[in-house]
């Protein structure tokens, strides 16, 4: 089985430190058939420039670009680097979104949802001061319109504001009273012939299942769905391809025969022929 980890980031986001050839060689020492680099690019906060506190991407991403470039060249004959990028809140700021997609020519494009309009970073939250219900009401609501929105590949991992609550309140929520947005969320995704992702780095951490967990992926294949990337969100070299056995094995369980990367956003498709754990 290819081993293909579709979500990392570079010392060319904010909070990373290791270099794309870092990440490289993780990657070949792990085995893995594929890597995407994709750092991080919010863009709502792109024309703040050097004020911004992620720094500017008008800098870190062509950065990243020629450092993916590089790679590309460097590994071509042992390891596929897809040049990837994390587009952050890209319903927020529609100009400054088109400008973030002509950076480059991109391989593979995620779609993340890290904070709400007007709000902070779902990370920065105090969850004893928000109403949780409707604060994931909203998020819900935000994933929708970013799920109809064109111009990426996979939706990272969906359920990102329950890894906070998980780790800070020491319960997870339950998402009952939200199946009805989630299902449009599915149900878009699918009439759009774009991938859902399986985040893993929720194993490694107080919420300990996949973002989102097995039973929505499962959902998300009996409306219909098609695609999913399997990621680790790795901020490190350490982290590249680990859990990627693991989100491959929650794709399987949920009804899934294959996982996908794409390539010039084309999906292609990696069939579990023959596989076991």
């Amino acid at each position: 089985m290819k081993l293909c980890d579709m979500h990392t980031h570079s010392d060319n986001s904010f909070d990373a430190k290791s270099t794309v050839d870092e990440l490289c060689q993780a990657a070949l020492g792990n085995g893995l058939y594929a890597i995407a680099i994709t750092d991080h690019c919010e863009a709502e906060y792109i024309n703040m420039g050097e004020d911004c506190e992620f720094g500017s991407f008008d800098r870190l991403i062509p950065q990243s670009v020629r450092d993916i470039n590089s790679a590309k060249e460097k590994y071509k004959d042992r390891l596929l680097v897809l040049r990837g990028l994390e587009l952050g809140e890209p319903i927020h700021d529609p100009a400054q979104t088109k400008h973030a997609l002509e950076y480059a020519d991109f391989d593979f494009i995620l779609a993340s949802v890290h904070n709400l309009r007007g709000y902070e970073d779902f990370y920065y939250l105090d969850y004893k001061t928000v109403d949780v219900n409707e604060l994931l009401r909203r998020y819900f609501d935000e994933l929708i319109e970013t799920s109809n929105f064109e111009h990426f590949d996979s939706l990272s991992h969906l359920t990102y504001p329950l890894r906070y609550i998980v780790e800070r309140e020491g319960y997870y929520p339950d998402l009952t009273p939200f199946q009805e947005q989630i299902d449009e969320i599915f149900k878009t995704l699918i009439k759009n012939k774009k991938a859902l992702e399986i985040n893993v780095s929720g194993l490694f951490k107080p919420i300990g299942r996949t973002l989102p967990d097995i039973e929505l992926v499962r959902r998300f294949r009996e409306l219909g769905g098609e695609y999913v990337t399997v990621g680790t969100d790795a901020h490190s070299a350490d982290m590249v391809g680990k859990g990627i056995e693991q989100g491959i094995e929650v794709a399987r369980a949920a009804g899934f025969t294959h996982y996908t990367i794409f390539r010039e956003h084309k999906p292609e498709l990696l069939v579990f022929d023959n596989y076991s754990w």
